[in-house]
């Protein structure tokens, strides 16, 4: 009809004359209807006005997984295969994985302490992205993040890959994960990362209707609104560069450090004009190795100095600030 895309977020800014679009939304070239966007926010994104004029907001995510991946121990048909220090090993079918089991476990035993030393040392907050059947299984660390001030987000039931999955045994897992966590945490989930969604993921999401954002996302350095299953549902991408699994094969937790400098010092720039959003993706069982912290505690001194330029948030805040602020053109939020 006569409005703009429902997914981009309303222009309030007439009272702002920095944020006037330099172009008319309106008079952009219309794209092909196709199920994929491949526009987005185009030429000019809009200012997300981040709190205290921030010019990057930087987010970090700590994946609580161990304890929730492949094992037969579980009733799984094999051993976990991924995002170890055994790089390229394959599964083991109906068996265990003694080591793969060993190298999980010290993320949950002794990698995510190490992490949560770095961050509440600091005062940083940050956002995990919790298997529910993980953090089941570690009530102390649980009750950590919870005292920490930390978003609990949910990272499903269990660390799989949803690809394959029929849509009732997700469903059903995306209900147990909301349960397990309440039950964990005192607390439902508001957002969530599949992590290896398909593409009955969103709307299983959308179904559940608790969830204020998901994460299965890599497609923006903004969040953006889905408006396709009714109650629009906002996308807050996430990251697979920015994100410790490139660097279980580099030991050097200066290569990490560098990555993610050079990441934020582009933002940081475009951030004078069209501030962006940062997020950083950690797994205790890898930057929780003391060779790797390192690198991680060089970064997040790094953006602690640029003070409030840098808005080091969890990911629920981003959220509320986008509810709040850049609600989508059809909105009854």
């Amino acid at each position: 009809g006569l409005m703009s895309d429902p997914s981009k977020p309303q222009d309030n800014s007439s009272h702002d004359p920095q944020m006037q679009p330099r172009e008319d939304r309106m008079s952009r070239p219309k794209a092909p209807p196709y199920a994929r966007d491949l526009v987005g926010y185009g030429r000019v994104p809009p200012n997300p006005r981040w709190p205290g004029g921030a010019r990057v907001a930087v987010q970090f995510v700590i994946n609580y997984e161990e304890g929730s991946e492949n094992c037969v121990l579980d009733g799984d048909s094999e051993s976990e295969k991924l995002l170890s220090e055994i790089v390229g090993v394959p599964a083991y079918k109906g068996v265990r994985h003694m080591n793969m089991e060993s190298l999980y476990e010290y993320g949950s035993r002794s990698g995510f302490w190490r992490l949560h030393r770095l961050f509440t040392e600091r005062d940083m907050p940050c956002t995990v992205y919790a298997c529910a059947l993980a953090l089941e299984r570690n009530p102390e660390a649980a009750q950590a993040m919870v005292e920490a001030g930390w978003e609990v987000a949910s990272h499903g039931y269990r660390w799989w890959d949803y690809q394959f999955v029929d849509e009732a045994t997700e469903r059903e897992h995306i209900r147990l994960a909301v349960e397990v966590q309440q039950k964990v945490t005192g607390t439902r989930p508001l957002g969530i990362y599949q992590g290896k969604p398909n593409e009955n993921t969103l709307r299983l999401v959308a179904e559940e209707s608790g969830f204020l954002y998901n994460s299965d996302s890599y497609a923006d350095d903004l969040p953006y609104w889905n408006t396709k299953f009714g109650r629009p549902l906002l996308i807050i991408p996430y990251t697979l560069d920015n994100n410790d699994m490139r660097f279980a094969q580099a030991l050097e937790g200066d290569r990490f450090f560098q990555y993610l400098k050079d990441t934020f010092d582009c933002l940081y720039e475009e951030g004078a004009t069209a501030p962006k959003m940062m997020s950083i993706g950690l797994h205790c069982r890898i930057v929780g190795r003391p060779g790797r912290a390192g690198g991680l505690a060089k970064f997040l001194d790094y953006v602690k100095s640029f003070d409030k330029e840098a808005w080091v948030c969890r990911r629920i805040d981003i959220c509320n600030h986008w509810y709040k602020n850049h609600k989508p053109v059809t909105a009854n939020l």
